[in-house]
């Protein structure tokens, strides 16, 4: 799976239904499906371990899989050290390209992943940022370009509740400095929707703007203009975590943060699933971890007898 393309000959030469060359073809076709570039990655990386296991076995034929293959490969991702979500994880890639590839060749027998059930995940709540962590972050930001770049992204990251790639790709014109509505125009599934900014945070990027010296189209840049990556932005947050002297929170914890942040404040959990940009309730779900406050809050705010 080194190369995106394979020549006729290449596929007669090596056999059918040679895996390796089927797995690339699967990974065309997503990339023709325009597919976002965080799917694609994570498509790769998943089908490149399920190749791993295929060769170590001796498998070099798709139709060589069988249902118990299918099973031991899962249970070798337990043995080596992969977490119940990360097997899951790599059982919905292979899913998805066993159903594909089922489709494009149409054999005679049955799929060998529709005997194969999917490994069961524990639902546990995540957990978000800590409030105090994220003031010491805050508190470390000076009066600088950085600084002031710094404040004005971790701001936005929990204000918005945007997923790091969507903070990433936003542009000046996405940003209304005056109301705060920001559009993300590719969200997970190239799902577009709007996030808004508080008047703090837009304060915050506007100081961060009129420090910047660069005319490029990104919100977020580098002391030397260029977008800001992924890893730049982990970056600021590890550099303020060592600087605050506290542990680095997750760029996706901030994101939780968010989602607990707004339902304590009463926002209801539609216009919260539409803020956060997910398809149904149960993955919202996850975020929300509440508290025995929480609910004592909750019960005394909607009791019917206190009510009545």
């Amino acid at each position: 799976m080194d190369t995106l393309t394979k020549t006729q000959g290449t596929i007669t030469e090596i056999g059918e239904f040679h895996l390796e060359t089927w797995l690339e073809g699967f990974l065309i076709d997503r990339k023709a499906q325009n597919l976002a570039r965080g799917t694609l990655a994570f498509y790769r990386k998943k089908l490149l371990l399920f190749a791993k296991y295929c060769e170590g076995q001796v498998i070099t034929d798709v139709m060589q899989v069988t249902p118990d293959i299918l099973r031991r490969y899962l249970l070798w991702l337990e043995e080596t050290g992969h977490n119940p979500g990360g097997v899951h994880a790599c059982y919905r890639a292979v899913r998805a390209f066993f159903l594909w590839f089922w489709n494009e060749v149409e054999p005679a027998h049955k799929n060998p992943v529709s005997k194969v059930k999917a490994p069961r995940v524990a639902q546990e709540p995540l957990d978000p940022a800590d409030t105090d962590t994220l003031r010491a972050l805050l508190n470390t930001c000076k009066a600088d370009f950085q600084g002031l770049r710094d404040r004005a992204v971790m701001l936005t990251l929990l204000d918005t509740g945007a997923r790091a790639q969507e903070l990433l790709d936003l542009n000046l014109d996405d940003l209304d400095q005056v109301t705060g509505e920001t559009s993300i125009r590719q969200g997970k599934g190239r799902k577009p929707r709007t996030v808004y900014i508080g008047q703090r945070t837009r304060k915050a990027v506007r100081n961060y703007l009129k420090a910047r010296k660069d005319n490029g189209p990104a919100l977020w840049v580098t002391g030397g203009g260029e977008r800001l990556t992924y890893w730049g932005l982990r970056s600021i947050v590890t550099r303020r975590a060592e600087a605050a002297k506290v542990e680095a929170p997750s760029l996706h914890s901030f994101r939780r943060a968010f989602a607990i942040a707004m339902l304590r404040a009463g926002v209801d959990v539609y216009s919260l699933q539409e803020l956060m940009g997910h398809a149904d309730l149960q993955v919202l779900r996850r975020y929300l971890k509440q508290t025995n406050d929480d609910l004592r809050r909750a019960h005394k705010m909607g009791s019917p007898v206190d009510g009545m």
